[in-house]
C-alpha cells in the first residue's frame, strides 16, 4: 500500500503538447485520477529526439542535461510519457553520471555552458522514468487494481513498446529489453487481454519517414497488420511519435500497403485511465485519426 504521494517533475515534451494533445490530457486526467502529483517543467526544452547528436554530442547532452536539472532543482525524478524523450533524456542521464567517474572534464565543459546561461548544473542526484514504469514499479500493479471500477474486459490489446523506450540506454532495470513485460502485465491488471505480435518490441519507422515514407509507412503496416492477424481490438503505445506514425499515418500507410487496416492505436495511459472511471471525452479519444468507436463499442462506453 502506498504510504505517501507520488511526486514527479512532469517533462511532457513537444509532441504530446502539439500534434498529440490527447497524450498530455489523458496523462494529466490518469495521474489525478491515482492521486500522483505532477509538477510541469515548463522551461524545459524539446529533447532533440535524437537529432541533436547528428550535429554535436555535446548540444545534446547539454540541451538534455538542463532539463534534468530543472528536475533536480525540486529533487524530484523526472517523469515523461515519451519513450523517445526517455530513451533520449535517459541517455544523457546514464552517459554524464558516468561522465562523474570517468571523465568528470567532460562534464565540467557541459556544465561551464550552462553557467554561461545562467542554468544549473547537472548534479546526477535525480533519475529519468517513463510513466509506464513510474506505474509500475513506483505506484504498482496492485495499487492500480484497487482503483479499477471499470475493468476492460474482452478488450484484446497489442502493446507496441518503441525502440527508444527499451534499448536507447544501456541499462533497463525495470524491464527485458528485448522481452519485455511491463505492459501486458499493465494490461491484465486494467481486465484486457494481451495480444503477442512479432512487431511490438520493433521500431515504428517514425526516424525514416522523412527521407524514405515509403519505407517508413511499410515498417508501421507491417506491425498493424501482424497485430490485426494475432487478433488485436487495438494497438497501445508508450510513445506519441509511435502514435503518429501508426494512427495519424494510417490513411497513408494502407495507401502504401495496398490494405484497408482501421485498427484503432491508443496511448497508455488513455487505456488506463478509462479502467479507473475516466470518461473517453476526457481522455481525448475523440481526437485520434483512426476511430476508436470500435473499442469504445466493445467496452460498452457507446
Amino acid at each position: 500500500m502506498l504510504t505517501h504521494t507520488l511526486k514527479y517533475a512532469y517533462f511532457p515534451g513537444c509532441v504530446a503538447q502539439g500534434a498529440c494533445r490527447e497524450l498530455h490530457q489523458s496523462t494529466v486526467a490518469l495521474t489525478q485520477a491515482l492521486d500522483i502529483e505532477l509538477i510541469e517543467l515548463k522551461k524545459a526544452a524539446c529533447c532533440g529526439s535524437g537529432t541533436f547528436k547528428e550535429d554535436s554530442q555535446m548540444l545534446e547532452d547539454t540541451v538534455n542535461a538542463r532539463n534534468i536539472a530543472l528536475a533536480e532543482q525540486l529533487n524530484l525524478p523526472l517523469l515523461t510519457h515519451c519513450s523517445t524523450c526517455q530513451g533520449v533524456i535517459g541517455h544523457v542521464d546514464e552517459h554524464l553520471k558516468q561522465c562523474q567517474k570517468t571523465n568528470p572534464a567532460y562534464l565540467e565543459q557541459v556544465n561551464g555552458l550552462l553557467q554561461k546561461e545562467g542554468c544549473s548544473p547537472y548534479r546526477g542526484t535525480t533519475e529519468v522514468k517513463h510513466l509506464l514504469y513510474a506505474l509500475v514499479t513506483d505506484y504498482g500493479l496492485e495499487e492500480i487494481q484497487k482503483r479499477v471500477n471499470r475493468k476492460l474486459t474482452g478488450l484484446k490489446c497489442a502493446a507496441f513498446y518503441g525502440c527508444y523506450l527499451l534499448r536507447a540506454q544501456k541499462s533497463m532495470p525495470y524491464d527485458d529489453p528485448f522481452q519485455p513485460k511491463a505492459m501486458e502485465n499493465v494490461f491484465r491488471t486494467v481486465g484486457a487481454e494481451p495480444i503477442y505480435y512479432k512487431g511490438r518490441t520493433q521500431c515504428c519507422g517514425w526516424p525514416l519517414s522523412s527521407y524514405a515514407t515509403a519505407q517508413s509507412f511499410k515498417m508501421a503496416g507491417m506491425h498493424i497488420q501482424e497485430a490485426i492477424e494475432a487478433g488485436a481490438d487495438c494497438i497501445v503505445t508508450p510513445c506519441p511519435l509511435c502514435h503518429l506514425n501508426l494512427d495519424s499515418r494510417q490513411k497513408e500507410v494502407e495507401k502504401v500497403i495496398g490494405r484497408e487496416l482501421d485498427l484503432p492505436i491508443l496511448h497508455l495511459p488513455q487505456l488506463i485511465a478509462l479502467a479507473v472511471g475516466v470518461s473517453p471525452k476526457e481522455l481525448g479519444l475523440d481526437r485520434h485519426i483512426v476511430s476508436t468507436k470500435p473499442v469504445l463499442e466493445k467496452l460498452g462506453f457507446i
